[in-house]
């Protein structure tokens, strides 16, 4: 009944913000202004450095904003059909937050139930207010705002809270959202002359997330705390019992994968080893019956073999071994083998792959695509890396064999390709530490 609750008030809500922005689509329309100057805003600024200097051809002028992790870029573009002044700069994820009004925000101040019915409203946190500011002085002199946030949910959501706090200021202003994969040459050129409008459906698809795991976590985590304190005020006095609907489902694994080691039992077991070393090589025989938990049965059977240690070989078989090739590469994909290969967690796994991505090393590293599109031409990528003095001979016998023909998959989200390397390079730097499997 609750989440029914929950669930009516947020449906209602997005019903007024599919009104209200119809209604803005609508006046924006008529308000139309030759564009002379455009503000364009990515999710990084390592992204709106590489964006910029794309575009620019190398040759942007920096300044400061007022945050001094997010800079300015300014150069000249072909858009719209006209050169326009170009105003790059960056986002660091998330520009507002999601929170109750004030005089809910103490734990006593209203029955828990009560959240899921609650008014919650956005605001920007003091540590991106200087982000805010620098959005707000930069779009007063703009007539377009062009969102190039990553292009999946999240990213979607952020190029809205821009779009509000840009709009804030500038009512008529003209959005336009880019969408890309990579940041190279071929892929932004290719955004810039295929603008469309931001979703509406993707975003609020976010918002109701972020909406449901505030209230639903609020109101379970403040009724058991305060619940289980007045149970057991000697242990739990000070406290905090959170809630959080994908917390409690992984908490269920760890308990459980640790109840299976605290009841495991270790048991000694032996077995006999064979091997026979030749001039191409050594051979290990494996034994049928691979482990005996009884040690004086296996003593038995190892000196009867020494009693006769001349074998036979009886008969040779043999089958054939199919080994396939690797699926293109999907985000689970690449955290798996980063873990099985190199010993990396699936964080930093994603913390690097971001960075090579805002590099324009490879393409966009969050997706669930495992299909490449027929018109990505691969081989120009196989040919960047022959060069290479470790893979380049790889990479050539690729290209010999009638290049590349990668074994797809059976998985789109209909928006990113498999990650795959964009430009060759040497000279990367290693900074974590990996530990050889």
């Amino acid at each position: 009944m609750i989440f029914q609750r929950s669930l009516l008030v947020l449906s209602r809500r997005l019903t007024r913000l599919a009104i209200r922005s119809c209604s803005q689509n609508i006046a924006n329309m008529a308000l139309r202004t030759p564009i002379q100057k455009v503000l364009c805003v990515a999710e990084k600024n390592d992204a709106a450095k590489g964006i910029a200097d794309i575009m620019s051809n190398g040759r942007m002028r920096r300044r400061e904003g007022f945050s001094k992790f997010n800079k300015i870029y300014e150069y000249e573009y072909h858009l719209f059909g006209r050169d326009v002044s170009v105003i790059m700069t960056s986002v660091s994820g998330h520009l507002l937050a999601l929170e109750f009004q004030s005089h809910l925000k103490s734990w006593h101040s209203c029955n828990p139930v009560s959240l899921f019915d609650a008014e919650v409203e956005k605001f920007c946190p003091s540590d991106y207010l200087n982000i805010k500011k620098t959005l707000e002085r930069e779009v007063r002199q703009c007539q377009a705002l062009i969102i190039w946030t990553d292009c999946d949910r999240e990213g979607e959501n952020i190029g809205f809270e821009i779009i509000h706090v840009c709009k804030a200021v500038k009512p008529n202003l003209q959005v336009l959202r880019a969408r890309f994969s990579e940041i190279t040459p071929r892929s932004i050129r290719g955004a810039c002359e295929n603008l469309i409008s931001p979703d509406q459906n993707i975003t609020d698809a976010v918002d109701v997330r972020i909406e449901l795991d505030l209230r639903i976590g609020a109101a379970f985590t403040r009724f058991q705390t305060l619940r289980l304190q007045k149970i057991f005020p000697s242990v739990l006095s000070s406290q905090l019992i959170s809630y959080g609907s994908c917390q409690f489902p992984t908490l269920g694994f760890v308990v459980e994968r640790f109840k299976a080691i605290q009841a495991f039992i270790p048991e000694s077991f032996y077995k006999i080893k064979v091997t026979h070393e030749h001039e191409d090589g050594n051979v290990e025989f494996s034994w049928k019956r691979n482990r005996l938990f009884n040690h004086t049965a296996c003593l038995v059977l190892y000196q009867i073999c020494m009693e006769d240690p001349t074998a036979t070989v009886v008969q040779v078989g043999s089958r054939p071994k199919s080994k396939w090739r690797p699926v293109a590469l999907d985000t689970v994909e690449l955290e798996k083998l980063a873990s099985r290969k190199l010993r990396i967690g699936a964080k930093e796994t994603m913390k690097i792959a971001e960075k090579l991505y805002t590099q324009g090393f490879i393409s966009y590293p969050r997706t669930e695509t495992n299909i490449f599109p027929k018109d990505l031409n691969l081989t120009t990528l196989v040919e960047q890396q022959v060069q290479d003095a470790q893979w380049g001979v790889f990479a050539q016998r690729i290209l010999e064999r009638g290049g590349p023909t990668p074994r797809n998959g059976n998985k789109t989200d209909q928006a990113h390709p498999p990650i795959h390397p964009t430009k060759y390079t040497n000279s990367l730097q290693v900074s974590y530490n990996c530990k050889p499997g």
